[in-house]
């Protein structure tokens, strides 16, 4: 959701009043910026790698309606300074990264309106080693590509708002469950294909967003994976008995009421669950060699999915979502 005010319509620029057409948005930036950052502590050695996207807002159009390129920051400039003060001042997370250098940018060019970035992280984790027998250590400069969820933020900060946007979320995280999951008592009409579903296997790749209610002494890592585990949990529910589920769109509301209830740093979070169907491998043709019914193998579905988004927030809130 990169640069949510940069991209989505505005109200038109004074400058354009005397031009054929109103130019209601515009901006530019560098994408796919590939960064990584080697922290040494001694022997032991941190990593952060991500891939960047940084757009910027001018103050005046005249490089769009008058070919006058003289207030154009270059792109390569933009990468640039995210490695220089990478450098300089170490990287903890991509939020304290991305604010660093969104804050420079304005600090930097007195022309610049507004700021915007977006950044993924690597799963990068230290490969667990066994020294002996149940005895593991974690290895002090090798690591594995482990991506459970992919980690993402995005930051955005206007010249006129100083108080920056950060919007921290996750993407690619699966999660399946083979029972205590059910779709029944929806609309039964003429265009109905699908059977009621008294117990059904639920899988998805979630997605979720959220935007901070203070991020003065945030630690962005621990709650992102705080909200990432909440998730899971809400969906999985108790270890041994597990959740009912009577819907997708149950289960995404509780997983995000669950997150406000748990983190108050936490002000609105939004969270689409595609549905991801598993349909029972048809054995009746083969009753000779598999007799009665079949709740063992299922045929995983690519296209068409169900998806399913909610979307929480506290009272009385202003969000750039």
């Amino acid at each position: 959701m990169i640069a949510t005010s940069l991209r989505n319509g505005t109200s038109s620029c004074s400058e354009s009043k005397d031009l054929p057409y109103d130019l209601t948005n515009r901006g530019y930036g560098k994408d796919g910026v590939k960064f990584l950052h080697v922290s040494r502590d001694g022997p032991v050695h941190s990593i952060h790698e991500f891939d960047i996207k940084i757009h910027i807002k001018l103050n005046s159009i005249k490089e769009h309606t008058e070919a006058e390129n003289s207030d154009i920051v270059d792109s390569d400039a933009l990468k640039n300074m995210m490695c220089i003060l990478g450098k300089i001042h170490g990287v903890e997370g991509p939020e304290k990264f991305a604010l660093m250098i969104v804050k420079k940018t304005l600090d930097q060019y007195s022309h610049v309106d507004e700021v915007s970035m977006h950044v993924e992280t690597y799963p990068w984790q230290r490969i667990r080693q066994e020294v002996s027998k149940d005895n593991y250590q974690l290895h002090n400069h090798a690591f594995i590509f482990a991506p459970t969820a992919l980690r993402y933020c995005d930051v955005i900060m206007k010249r006129n708002d100083m108080k920056p946007t950060i919007i921290s979320g996750f993407k690619g995280l699966r999660l399946l469950k083979t029972t205590k999951s059910s779709f029944m008592n929806f609309i039964d009409d003429e265009y109905r294909t699908t059977p009621e579903l008294p117990d059904r296997i639920l899988s998805t790749i979630a997605e979720g967003a959220w935007e901070y209610s203070d991020i003065e002494n945030v630690d962005f890592k621990q709650l992102w994976e705080k909200v990432r585990d909440t998730v899971a949990s809400s969906f999985a529910g108790d270890p041994v008995v597990g959740t009912t589920s009577t819907s997708t769109q149950r289960t995404a509301y509780l997983a995000v009421k669950q997150v406000l209830d748990d983190l108050p740093q936490v002000a609105l979070m939004s969270l689409t669950l595609p549905n991801r169907h598993y349909n029972n491998f048809d054995t009746r043709p083969f009753q000779k060699l598999v007799p009665g019914e079949n709740n063992d193998v299922f045929i995983p579905l690519d296209k068409p999915y169900g998806i399913v988004h909610a979307q929480l927030a506290r009272k009385d809130l202003k969000s750039h979502f």
